[in-house]
């Protein structure tokens, strides 16, 4: 497919190409996926096509902060290895000029179909603001895209009364019969977020059919990045509200992703909300899109960073990067995350240790590294804490610990050599299981990756992100605790 005529998409596509051949692969994450050059939030357009993930994202090429946005682009094979690819639309045009905002992707027919959200953002010669948030549509090869002539698709004059046009934003799209459908969050007139449900027949005429769920002030105000999917016998409406208050280790302050869990009435368009839970309960997480895959997995993948604690070194000429893609399953009526599978072919290298008891600060030979998947089991519990000290030397540590009294488990970042004052720690509830054994496990999966760990507990029950610049000599790993610890380890490195 042609592409369209762009001189601002020419000018960042040529500032990208040179900005990546001049970053360094030790500098990056070894598999999770990091901005090509630049700045990175949120992924867009997580999507198959021709038999390939593509993957697009917010993205900024010109400097390491957010700026006016652009699409970014990526595809794999197989969730692990990424291949950058040259970044599909900038704002060019009047409906996008301040900005081409998140959304997703759909193949039809052949192409590849990008929703997005397009900013206008101006000052009138009078003097009034003129922002509003339009969705449009582009089209392309997997390659190149093109924006459709007839954008934008979906506007204001199509939302329910109390509407805001200013808070309109960030489509996912699916097939479903004869029917596309795509969700969208709004705000409503009392301030807070609110989801809609659009149908289509051809993608460019878009009739509004009801409002999904609401926020009502109990989960943050704007509701941002919508998902909507089915789930086991669950429906599941995944959004990523702002402005969110803590309520206990469930949710924190500020940017939170959550899982509404509930039930779907397809002819009259009705979701019962169940229930709501937090999708991550670390440090760095955001804005989470899933797709399904031709086998029948529905695999997310999330921003790991903050809005509020962004975290971008001054000597690296790129910032952000994503989790790894995730497997999402209802197991007895809660969603587990386990890292997609293919992970696995890369594993190398095993040290296992079983049954080792440990009384006091231990290091285990051969555990150790900062590109690693590591398994902890605990099986016996004669402690009050037990500790994980990882990217570990003399002058930094990242912190894993668990209170066994309180049931809880803490991230912590406050010693891994941060200049800036942002959120260093958060903690969650952490009960352990029952095991096939029939004895109680408290199951660690810690996937590190240069400067990033994610902690899956009890086989993807939650999980905690984070991310953190500590210099790569810190790769020691250091056990500890205030009883006897009884557990079961097992390091793979990971070669990618």
């Amino acid at each position: 497919m042609a592409q369209m005529e762009s001189s601002q998409l020419d000018m960042a596509r040529k500032i990208e190409k040179k900005g990546i051949s001049e970053i360094p692969a030790e500098s990056r994450p070894a598999y999770h996926l990091s901005s090509p050059v630049g700045w990175m939030n949120d992924p867009n357009g997580f999507s198959t096509y021709q038999n390939e993930y593509h993957l697009f994202f917010q993205y900024h090429p010109f400097s390491n902060i957010w700026g006016p946005m652009h699409w970014g682009h990526c595809k794999s094979r197989d969730f692990i290895r990424w291949k950058y690819l040259p970044l599909a639309i900038a704002p060019d045009e009047n409906y996008d000029e301040g900005g081409c905002y998140s959304g997703s992707a759909i193949e039809v027919e052949g192409e590849h179909v990008l929703l997005y959200t397009g900013v206008t953002d101006r000052y009138l010669k009078d003097g009034t603001h003129d922002y509003c948030q339009v969705q449009c549509m582009a089209k392309g090869d997997g390659l190149n895209y093109s924006k459709y002539k007839g954008n934008p698709v979906i506007t204001g004059d199509s939302l329910p009364k109390g509407g805001s046009t200013e808070d309109f934003r960030d489509p996912k799209i699916w097939k479903e019969g004869e029917y596309y459908y795509l969700v969208v969050g709004n705000r409503n007139m009392d301030g807070y977020g609110q989801i809609l449900l659009y149908r289509s027949d051809n993608l460019e005429q878009w009739v509004f059919l009801a409002v999904l769920d609401q926020s009502r002030g109990e989960y943050g105000k704007m509701w941002e990045c919508p998902d909507f999917f089915p789930l086991g016998n669950r429906q599941i409406l995944m959004v990523s509200p702002q402005d969110m208050r803590a309520k206990g280790y469930e949710f924190h302050n500020g940017n939170n992703s959550i899982f509404i869990y509930g039930y779907y009435d397809k002819a009259t368009y009705h979701f019962e909300r169940e229930k709501v839970t937090s999708v991550d309960y670390g440090l760095d997480f955001y804005a989470p899109q899933t797709l399904q895959t031709a086998d029948g997995r529905r695999i997310m993948i999330g921003w790991m960073q903050s809005w509020d604690a962004k975290l971008t070194n001054d000597f690296w000429n790129w910032s952000g990067m994503m989790t790894l893609p995730r497997e999402l399953i209802l197991r007895k009526g809660k969603i587990y995350q386990s890292p997609v599978r293919e992970l696995e072919c890369y594993r190398k290298n095993k040290i296992e240790y079983t049954q080792k008891r440990i009384s006091e600060r231990t290091v285990l030979n051969g555990i150790k590294g900062r590109i690693i998947d590591l398994q902890v089991d605990i099986t016996e519990f004669d402690f009050h804490y037990f500790a994980i000290h990882f990217a570990y030397n003399e002058e930094y540590e990242m912190l894993l610990q668990y209170n066994h009294l309180r049931k809880c488990l803490t991230i912590d970042r406050t010693h891994s050599g941060l200049v800036r004052d942002v959120v260093c720690r958060r903690k969650m509830a952490a009960e352990p299981f029952i095991s096939g054994t029939q004895k109680e496990v408290l199951s660690l999966r810690l996937l590190l990756d240069r400067y990033s760990v994610e902690v899956f507990l009890n086989e993807g029950e939650k999980v905690m992100s984070a991310v953190f610049h500590t210099p790569m000599e810190a790769d020691g790993i250091v056990f500890d605790t205030d009883g006897t610890v009884c557990m079961n380890v097992v390091k793979y490195d990971l070669c990618v």
